[in-house]
């Protein structure tokens, strides 16, 4: 966990917040007024990802960045399964202590089919939705190869993987170049120390070591498909999806053509030359594709 007054040489000049409300203590940033826009990291990152968009998002509303157990500086409690369904959950108490309705719900990675979680569990709370570079509720275009068949869910089941992703602390620019990380060129001590603080010993990898065994596994989608009656009043609302082409993680084809299968009139953006982190690797293109989303779904 990293400590609470850390800004990595101010690139991180947010304050913390904290609740303890889910049995361990997690960090958020809250910054701005109005209408919520909750913005959710996947793995294995945390709100940094998010610190180029948080200025320029709060002249459309409050925005808050959660950091998910076992990741930025919340905490890593070794008693805990790190399951979706704790994960949701966990959002869930964090939105509700905040009392946050009219949610705009943006998530990437792993923040993604969090984010879809707590919307189907809370569909009256959500305004609006934007799905970056992650898997989203609906079906793939025939054809397409399944999760099971992707180069990095393959990789991700191996010894390999394990050992690399036990030691994060150094491997993290490795594992995040893999999985699709293009903008190499911004990368200096300090990012590569925000990335890696998280993850000083094994014990601290745990939520990152937890997050492959519940790719497409039983668990997972029994759990989301407990809650997907939800989905039709999810589709009428406003939802917008943006891809990175040079995802090494998440096929773009399957990606779009699940969310077209839900929101057939929603708008897509695919981005040529970014990667799964297109926070880092296109941060002022995401900001305009956000703002303009937000501005035209008032």
């Amino acid at each position: 966990m990293i400590p609470a007054d850390e800004t990595f040489e101010g690139t991180w000049p947010y304050a913390p917040h904290f609740f303890d409300g889910s049995g361990f203590r997690q960090h958020y940033v809250d910054e701005g007024s109005g209408e919520p826009i909750v913005l959710l990291h996947g793995e294995p990152t945390w709100g940094y990802l998010y610190r180029h968009l948080i200025a320029p998002l709060t002249r459309h509303g409050r925005v808050i960045v959660p950091d998910h157990m076992g990741f930025g500086k919340s905490e890593t409690p070794q008693d805990r399964d790190y399951s979706i369904q704790d994960h949701v959950e966990n959002l869930e108490r964090l939105l509700d202590h905040l009392g946050l309705d009219s949610i705009t719900v943006v998530g990437q990675d792993w923040g993604g089919p969090i984010g879809t979680g707590f919307a189907l569990r809370n569909p009256s709370r959500i305004r609006r939705l934007c799905f970056m570079n992650t898997g989203v509720p609906g079906a793939p275009p025939a054809g397409v190869p399944t999760v099971q068949d992707w180069p990095w869910y393959r990789w991700v089941h191996t010894d390999e993987a394990r050992a690399t992703l036990s030691h994060l602390g150094s491997t993290i620019l490795s594992v995040l170049k893999r999985i699709g990380f293009e903008r190499t060129a911004h990368v200096d001590e300090t990012w590569v120390r925000a990335y890696a603080a998280p993850f000083p010993t094994t014990a601290e990898c745990k939520g990152a070591l937890a997050f492959p065994d519940h790719i497409g596994s039983p668990a997972t989608l029994a759990y989301m498909l407990n809650h997907i009656g939800a989905l039709p009043e999810l589709a009428s609302r406003p939802a917008m999806y943006v891809h990175g082409e040079e995802d090494r993680a998440i096929p773009t084809d399957f990606a779009v053509g699940c969310f077209r299968s839900t929101w057939p009139d929603g708008p897509v953006v695919t981005l040529p030359g970014v990667g799964h982190f297109l926070q880092e690797d296109a941060p002022e293109t995401v900001v305009a594709l956000l703002s303009q989303f937000l501005q035209m779904t008032r």
